[in-house]
């Protein structure tokens, strides 16, 4: 990915009126997974100035005659190999005149999320580092990561968006450390099973997950009633754990 972010001039039309701003136009991808009991996020490490040896969202310039969202999904396929997306919106729009020292560019993130059990594969200058710890980061980037960091806690309180980082079947205690590491709190597990049970957000299989070396019952592996986003309870919010118990989102 070595340069790839820097074609300031690449997406610049040169038949535009000499009057009108010229600004070019990245488009970026703050792309999620939890890996390892955290929630963390894909870098890369720039090789050039500006911020050499820095870390950047993936990404690039939007081509001319290109949509922001094919755009994205280029740069991502042929940068990082990175194909198996369970669910991408569109999350900000920066314009900061002064974001890029050479010159104004505007930038459109993305939050893209990838389920637990996917391992993509990437190049030696890209890796995933925990949201809560990121490294010396580039531009904006550190802000935009911690945007889709707080875009996806609280969809995750009134969707189903859950479905795009669990696995297609998941034990409740899965399920669990997976939200848990998302919102950066402890869960109820039983809670976790019983509100999403209502709102029919998951459902259980007729299957059962392996054995383990403890012993006991297996247990039983759900699923998400639905693959797409749907919102479920607009009024709904995750809490964090009080002193007594450990909360549950409302409703």
């Amino acid at each position: 990915m070595v340069g790839e972010l820097d074609g300031y001039h690449a997406c610049v039309r040169s038949d535009q009126p000499r009057d009108q701003p010229r600004f070019a136009h990245d488009v970026l991808a703050v792309v999620l997974q939890v890996r390892q009991g955290r929630l963390q996020v894909l870098l890369w490490q720039r090789a050039e100035p500006p911020f050499e040896g820095r870390w950047a969202l993936p990404g690039g310039p939007l081509a001319g005659g290109e949509r922001l969202g094919t755009s994205l999904s280029r740069h991502l396929a042929t940068k990082v190999d990175l194909t198996g997306i369970a669910h991408m919106e569109q999350l900000e729009t920066r314009s900061d005149p002064e974001r890029d020292p050479r010159g104004r560019v505007l930038a459109t993130a993305y939050l893209a999320l990838v389920s637990s059990d996917y391992e993509p594969r990437v190049p030696p200058d890209t890796a995933w580092h925990p949201v809560a710890g990121l490294p010396p980061t580039a531009f904006d980037h550190g802000s935009l990561a911690e945007s889709g960091r707080d875009r996806l806690r609280a969809k995750l309180s009134y969707t189903n968006i859950g479905f795009a980082l669990a696995p297609e079947t998941f034990t409740i205690a899965q399920l669990r450390d997976i939200y848990a590491a998302s919102v950066g709190h402890s869960i109820s597990a039983t809670n976790l099973q019983r509100i999403l049970t209502r709102r029919g957000v998951i459902e259980p299989t007729e299957e059962a997950a392996r054995p383990t070396s403890a012993g006991g019952r297996p247990a039983t592996l759900y699923r998400f009633v639905q693959r797409h986003l749907v919102v479920t309870n607009p009024f709904a919010a995750f809490r964090p754990p009080t002193a007594q118990a450990a909360e549950s989102p409302t409703r």
